[in-house]
């Protein structure tokens, strides 16, 4: 039977709106409205062309229900700045994620969630109660997304060619879920991980939408890369660009970030402030990162992978497996593993059940 639900994921993930689609097809706008909203489904001539337009497999629109990301649970920072298709693309991934890590959860044995509930605790407590937490102490963390992932976090891509798209993050049946746009530099993805990190401790129990929300992930994120001790070492310097710039891949963020940080514990002055972001817009660090880190990848991903390929399962197989288009799980892990997906079957055998012992990042 026609899944009209299904319908509805795969037109926004492909940016159409309902009018856009109806074109494409041949049929009235108020049709493509009646087909999503499960009144009626479409003829089988129309259907062929759905799938021909959309590129989604003929199966994908005849499974079962998918379990659709519920748009008030997502908060996104450049809410001003998105159109209403590209938030609903990017939402609509989480229920094709949701699928992929179902299978994952089932073929593998992943780290249960860790994460404490922090929902009346001010961010700078937080931050700081986390890291003692994971014993993480003072120390950098090498790597945001390994961290998550020992945690239990499910981390995904949002290969949203777009850098309005930034990062989102939601719970699902205790389930802590972060998709990350691979769009941006290395050390905004990684910040946006740890904001998202926020959102998850601070806004369990609430919908992280408004600006205070917002200001909250920010704040905790700040402090949970940089915390207040090993700050106060640089600010005693008086730092200039040139003394961030040294100290950045320490704690491998941005330029902008480790100045935002160090006025916030009112360890240098407002002038000074302003001075050092005058100086960094001038440089064009704004856009363009000094020194770049190298983007973090996945653990999860790379050993599920390799899982896969020495079983001999395809990429494409698995995407046929889970009735989505193979184009879409790879967008789903795209920059998240420096190996490329399995696209080749070479023998014949069942993706074994493996345990993915993770390290803190």
């Amino acid at each position: 039977m026609f899944n009209s639900k299904r319908l509805t994921v795969a037109r926004q993930r492909k940016l159409y709106t309902k009018k856009e689609l109806a074109e494409k097809i041949g049929v009235e706008p108020r049709t493509v409205s009646g087909y999503e909203a499960g009144d009626y489904p479409p003829s089988d001539e129309v259907f062929e062309r759905i799938v021909r337009e959309l590129k989604y497999p003929r199966d994908f629109f005849l499974a079962d229900d998918l379990d659709i990301a519920d748009q008030g649970g997502v908060s996104f920072r450049s809410m001003s700045k998105m159109s209403a298709r590209q938030r609903d693309a990017a939402v609509a991934a989480a229920s094709l994620a949701f699928t992929l890590s179902d299978w994952v959860d089932r073929a593998f044995d992943l780290p249960k969630a860790n994460l404490p509930d922090y929902d009346d605790y001010p961010p700078e407590v937080a931050a700081a109660a986390l890291r003692q937490l994971w014993g993480i102490g003072e120390r950098p963390i090498k790597n945001m997304v390994h961290l998550l992932e020992a945690k239990g976090v499910r981390v995904f891509s949002l290969a949203e060619n777009c850098v309005e798209v930034d990062a989102y993050s939601l719970w699902r049946s205790r389930k802590p879920y972060i998709f990350l746009n691979t769009v941006k530099s290395a050390e905004r993805r990684r910040f946006d991980a740890a904001h998202e990190l926020g959102h998850l401790l601070l806004h369990k129990h609430a919908a992280p939408n408004g600006l205070n929300a917002e200001k909250e992930a920010q704040e905790f994120a700040s402090a949970f890369l940089m915390p207040t001790t090993s700050m106060r070492g640089i600010g005693r310097i008086a730092p200039s660009v040139s003394t961030l710039i040294a100290h950045k891949h320490q704690w491998n963020v941005s330029v902008s970030a480790m100045a935002y940080r160090l006025h916030s514990l009112q360890l240098i002055s407002d002038w000074h402030y302003r001075s050092l972001c005058i100086e960094i817009q001038q440089r064009g660090y704004r856009t363009k990162e000094p020194n770049g880190s190298r983007p973090e990848t996945s653990q999860v991903w790379q050993k599920v992978f390799l899982s896969m390929r020495e079983d001999g399962v395809s990429a494409e197989e698995l995407a046929c497996r889970l009735a989505l288009p193979s184009d879409e799980l790879v967008k789903l892990v795209f920059g998240l593993v420096t190996i490329g997906l399995p696209s080749a079957r070479e023998g014949v055998s069942s993706t074994k059940r493996a345990e993915l012992r993770l390290v803190k990042g």
